[in-house]
């Protein structure tokens, strides 16, 4: 085997060089320490979050390699004593706390910190210690109530006097019929228990009904799905001369393009300071371009899943909960990883091995064309992929960042994972739920992500406008029939910046450099394409639609702040809704000519089906960032021909490969021997 074949590498954050890296372990370890000795930690106080804080733009911007690091973390405590939470500002640099607010959660709108992870054991042990959970068990004829597994869940807002203000968990049962059985598969339905973290109790128990626990196994282990195939024939990833790119501490270069890899608690995988190279510049497309949010509502109504709508970075942290990857699974080829680094729930380090990978891959043809004359050129393509997973309980996400040679940026979203379902008596119907197994019932739902992008098209001077593609009416201006055109509508305001997409229009979102233009004149520019499937189905009366209102539009666009980071605002746990953008567009800022972040939603509305059971294939979600005129032409001319490259088959039509690659058809000999003759 190659040497170079399925290799890897790793880097991780051992001292930051640079404003944008990601946080290291001492560095958490000096934030939590500063804390300490400011008095600001007692046994009951846990840390829900820590984060980076942002550098300004401009410091980022004059910063040289050797400068001194200003480091500032962001940590969100919480004393799980009383329920008293606050954002603390630690400067690791100078080793203070540059500030302490005290979170008004008891307030409306409310809002709470994410989700320890030792709260989820203590809602467990709190459902199975209670004696009218273990009495509904009792009655389902449930023998072992104590192996069953309760799935800790974020209750939504519903103002109900005993919740608003309080930190509420809601816990909903699965069985397991033996340690290692998957709990999914066997849902108890109808029972629903209501905990209050804070005062650690059992609020009330909802118990509508009996219906039966399924049976059948949900298992998809090898141990459960037999011997695997053996007709698969192996594939081999080769670069004998290694990857393309390079690597310096969280720099990365690639062909033409420039960025840096970040990482945090809550986002999870961050791209910054995106730029593509244009003969000896470096030309800005993206400040930074990440996924702050996204929500998870359910559109059914039984009493047992009616309030489930989870906001899996706000509530649960996307990045803590971020899985370590693993060569030969994850990735394949030449990979470099990333390590990750989080706090736990003490606030000390915990790195993530491997928690980002980034590896290079064919992607087909790039350009070609056959003459007049029968010669042929073509170039094969290829991608830089950077990626990372994280793990909500039953579901596993993918975010897939793809850098292309043609100057486009994409992101793929990948979901996967265990649906989440209910019981039902099988063979009947549930307008909300099919039946995906016997008596196995899953919800309607939907994935709605939030992309935020800080755009930078040659600078910070953007504008926006909606791009269709519209028919004219036959008449003077198409006196045959045949004509259509484009049409471009300025967006020049935050209040006009709240748009659908429109697939029978081919519509797109173009930002454009203020001051710089092309070869032909034009602003150079770069267009936001979108998937342009289902936003937020909701009704605009109902909870979800007011706590997740970023969710009822593809598009939004606001002009840069720096506190604007969450598109549901920072605590959408257990808040009663209007935080984010809806509260931030209501300055109706400009958005001509100045510093643009777009905020894009995409993802697929679910309707579950058997072939999601016991395990969901990967369904695929996304949208590119594609060049319009920022180039003056094709950048990927000058690819080289044959493997060294991109690939491309070296001679004219009919010739042998220069990939070196070899067909077993016999069309395909008998063509390669023909033209042997001919030439």
């Amino acid at each position: 085997m190659d040497s170079h074949q399925h290799r890897s590498t790793v880097s991780g954050p051992q001292a930051a060089r640079h404003p944008l890296d990601p946080l290291t372990a001492a560095e958490v370890d000096r934030a939590r320490a500063v804390l300490d000795e400011a008095g600001r930690l007692t046994s009951t106080t846990r840390f829900a979050c820590v984060l980076p804080v942002e550098p300004a733009k401009d410091a980022v911007a004059t910063f040289s390699r050797g400068d001194a690091v200003e480091r500032e973390v962001l940590a969100v405590l919480l004393d799980t004593a009383t329920g008293e939470s606050a954002e603390a500002i630690v400067s690791v640099t100078r080793g203070t706390v540059e500030s302490w607010t005290v979170l008004r959660t008891t307030e409306h709108p409310y809002g709470q910190p994410a989700y320890l992870f030792e709260e989820y054991a203590l809602a467990e042990e709190l459902v199975k210690a209670d004696p009218e959970w273990r009495a509904a068990m009792e009655r389902r004829g449930i023998e072992d109530p104590d192996r069953a597994y309760c799935g800790p869940l974020a209750p939504g807002y519903f103002g109900r006097a005993d919740e608003v203000g309080r930190r509420i968990i809601r816990s909903l049962t699965f069985q397991r019929v033996h340690e290692d059985d998957s709990p999914w598969a066997h849902p108890v339905e109808g029972l629903i228990v209501h905990i209050d973290l804070t005062q650690r109790r059992v609020i009330r128990v909802e118990d509508h009904g009996d219906v039966p626990v399924p049976s059948a196994h949900g298992n998809y282990d090898a141990a459960a799905t037999g011997e695997a195939r053996a007709t698969l024939k192996p594939i081999e990833i080769l670069q004998p001369e290694g990857p393309s790119f390079t690597v310096d501490g969280s720099q990365v270069t690639w062909e033409n393009w420039s960025f840096r890899v970040g990482f945090n608690a809550r986002e999870g995988l961050v791209l910054n300071t995106v730029t593509f190279r244009d003969g000896d510049e470096d030309r800005p497309v993206l400040h930074r371009a990440s996924v702050p949010e996204m929500v998870v509502p359910y559109g059914d109504t039984s009493p047992t899943r009616f309030w489930i709508s989870y906001f899996d970075a706000g509530e649960y942290l996307l990045g803590k909960n971020g899985n370590s990857l693993t060569l030969g699974c994850d990735c394949l080829g030449v990979i470099h990883y990333f390590d990750g680094v989080v706090a736990d729930d003490h606030g000390n380090p915990v790195t993530i091995p491997q928690a980002i990978c980034m590896h290079e891959e064919d992607y087909g043809i790039l350009w070609k064309h056959t003459d007049l004359a029968g010669r042929t050129e073509v170039r094969r393509s290829r991608r830089l992929v950077i990626s990372s997973f994280s793990t909500i309980g039953n579901y596993d996400y993918g975010f897939f960042w793809y850098l292309y040679l043609d100057g486009t940026v994409a992101l793929e979203a990948k979901a996967t994972g265990i649906v989440f379902a209910g019981a039902g008596h099988p063979g009947t119907t549930n307008p909300h739920a099919p039946e995906i197994a016997p008596g196995v019932f899953a919800p309607v739902h939907q994935h709605l992500f939030c992309a935020r992008l800080d755009v930078a098209v040659d600078g910070d001077d953007n504008t926006l406008a909606e791009v269709d593609v519209i028919g004219v009416a036959t008449g003077e201006d198409n006196p045959h029939g045949n004509a259509f055109t484009w049409q471009v509508t300025p967006i020049r305001t935050e209040s006009e910046a709240a748009r659908l997409a429109d697939g029978s229009r081919s519509r797109v979102w173009e930002v454009a450099s203020s001051h710089r233009r092309n070869a032909v004149g034009k602003p150079t520019a770069y267009h936001l394409v979108p998937e342009g499937r289902s936003t937020l189905l909701a009704q605009p009366d109902s909870s979800v639609s007011s706590r997740a209102r970023f969710a009822t539009k593809h598009l939004w666009a606001t002009a840069f702040d720096p506190s604007e980071r969450f598109p549901a605002g920072d605590y959408p746990n257990a808040h009663a809704g209007g935080a984010g953008i809806p509260a931030w567009r209501e300055q109706n800022r400009s958005l001509d000519g100045t510093d643009i972040v777009l905020w894009h939603v995409f993802g697929p509305t679910h309707v579950p089906r058997p072939e999601d059971w016991p395990i969901m294939p990967v369904d695929y979600s996304g949208f590119a960032f594609k060049p319009y005129g920022f180039l003056d032409r094709n950048p990927a001319l000058d690819l080289p021909v044959g493997t060294r490259g991109a690939g491309a088959c070296a001679e004219s039509c009919g010739a042998s490969c220069a990939c070196g690659h070899h067909s077993s058809s016999s069309t395909s000999a008998s063509h390669q021997e023909k033209d042997h003759h001919d030439h």
